[in-house]
């Protein structure tokens, strides 16, 4: 069990495990469902779409130089909140309505092979997880404390708590995928 907050090895380990187990779920929705939307509600492609689009901007910030990080977005104040704490606050903020806004995906059709289609797209959000991994092991294990990055809902986070809510993002979206597959959705 790692670490409450994780540590930064334990982060990478959970990153891995993203990539493989993780992902191994949308790689196991039948293609066609894959793509299929139950009205608005997003379909399980646009859920993958969704996670590549909101991780693809923690790799790229966490490949900048620490003093630019800092410069943009200032010093963290403390230490980071531990995973139910931090968790917790999320939850919150989408029960009071907080939405995806600028990292909604928007519509496709389905491509002519949707089994091809799935595969292309769960493969470019692997790459963006393995560019976020690659990033993050030249961070120190105390920056991640010390430097921010901005979330459009949570504010601006410690490096840590940003990482913690990559990873939790990524079980958020597969859980309510699968309960809606199974018939199990519940808001």
């Amino acid at each position: 069990m790692p670490a409450d907050p994780p540590t930064k090895s334990d982060l990478l380990g959970l990153f891995a495990m993203l990539r493989g187990d993780g992902l191994g779920f949308w790689r196991g929705v039948d293609p066609d469902r894959f793509w299929s939307r139950a009205g608005v509600t997003w379909s399980p492609a646009d859920n993958v779409r969704h996670l590549t689009m909101s991780t693809a901007p923690v790799a790229r910030a966490l490949r900048l130089p620490r003093l630019i990080v800092r410069v943009m977005f200032g010093a963290a104040p403390g230490s980071s909140r531990t995973w139910p704490v931090f968790r917790a606050a999320y939850l919150d903020a989408l029960g009071k309505g907080a939405t995806a806004g600028r990292f909604a995906p928007p519509p496709v059709a389905t491509p002519a092979d949707p089994a091809a289609g799935q595969r292309r797209l769960i493969g470019e959000c692997e790459s963006t997880v393995l560019r976020l991994e690659h990033a993050l092991e030249r961070w120190r294990e105390e920056d991640l404390d010390r430097h921010r990055l901005p979330h459009p809902v949570l504010g601006r986070l410690p490096l840590r708590e940003m990482l913690m809510f990559t990873l939790f993002h990524f079980e958020h979206h597969r859980d309510q995928v699968a309960r809606r597959l199974t018939g199990q959705e519940r808001r």
